[in-house]
């Protein structure tokens, strides 16, 4: 097939690459380099270095709104058009553009977590499962059919980084089987039940609060991890708390597994309390320092009693 593909961070680079070996990529769109860096220089997306080292040509209009941009992307009689992660809204003219329409690889289970940020808000609500919907796209936010999906397990432990990579490679995977089945492929439209939305991820929502339930608190750090990084202040500097696991232990007559205190207390290494239980970090990172485990950050950082 003659494809446009639409992209821009690098969850989306594995599906361009998938893209590239099984069909015609006749153009690539993404976002504009954006300012990046200490010297704020501009800085193309993954997806645009991707595409270049590819030899494909790339595209980074500011709107798509205009005529001469949907006039643009008309001319280049593509069948389909593949979207994952691109970062603008298409208005209607672009999504009835290609023969096919244009399909949307989305990160999770439809029409849970519809919107911006659905892999952090699997994990930040506690989800036992996610996993990715290959649908076909309509005006309404992520509200368009579903023409295929798989579900995946959260691992106790997982992080929105572990998951992103896991769902980036399985809708590279789903996106291929969908375009090769896709005159078999029945729409299922969204049940009207069990709407959420995947608001963007706001910054002030990254300081812990320890008086919060340990499993809200654990579900906060991987949950943020990367990006924005849940963070604490530990001796006036703030600390990126970026892995975390659940204590198990019956009090604080255990030494290891102890598991109660006030909220805050840092109960033995980097194990803290919480208004219910507590949690132990096993990954941080320090102002203008590299991602450390815990057990090596403790050499150069004295934890207070209470954070």
């Amino acid at each position: 097939m003659k494809i446009i593909f639409m992209g821009t961070p690098e969850f989306s680079v594995p599906v361009l690459e998938a893209l590239h070996r099984t069909h015609q990529i006749v153009a690539v769109y993404c976002q504009p380099p954006r300012p990046a860096g200490r010297g704020k220089a501009d800085r193309p997306s993954p997806v645009q270095m991707r595409a270049e080292a590819l030899g494909l040509p790339v595209r980074h209009p500011v709107s798509l709104r205009s005529d001469a941009a949907v006039a643009d992307f008309a001319a280049l009689g593509a069948d389909v058009a593949v979207v994952v992660a691109y970062g603008l809204i298409l208005p209607q003219a672009v999504l009835d553009a290609p023969r096919l329409g244009c399909l949307n690889i989305h990160a999770s289970l439809l029409p849970r977590w519809r919107g911006a940020a659905p892999i952090h808000r699997a994990i930040m609500a506690g989800d036992r499962e996610t996993g990715v919907c290959i649908m076909q796209m309509e005006a309404g936010l992520d509200t368009g059919p579903v023409l295929l999906r798989q579900a995946v397990t959260i691992g106790a432990e997982e992080t929105t980084a572990d998951l992103h990579d896991r769902l980036s490679t399985l809708g590279a995977r789903l996106i291929v089987e969908a375009l090769a089945r896709l005159p078999q492929l029945r729409a299922e439209p969204q049940p009207a039940e069990g709407v959420t939305y995947a608001a963007k991820i706001d910054k002030a929502e990254a300081r812990i609060d320890w008086t919060r339930p340990a499993a809200e608190v654990d579900r906060l750090i991987r949950g943020l991890s990367p990006f924005p990084g849940a963070w604490t202040e530990v001796n006036g500097e703030r600390v990126k708390l970026l892995r975390s696991r659940l204590v198990q232990g019956q009090g604080q007559g255990q030494s290891q597994g102890q598991s109660q205190g006030a909220p805050g207390q840092v109960l033995h290494g980097f194990t803290v309390a919480c208004g219910e239980g507590a949690v132990q970090i096993t990954e941080a990172q320090r102002e203008g320092k590299r991602p450390m485990p815990a057990t090596e950050i403790l050499r150069g950082l004295i934890l207070p009693e209470t954070l």
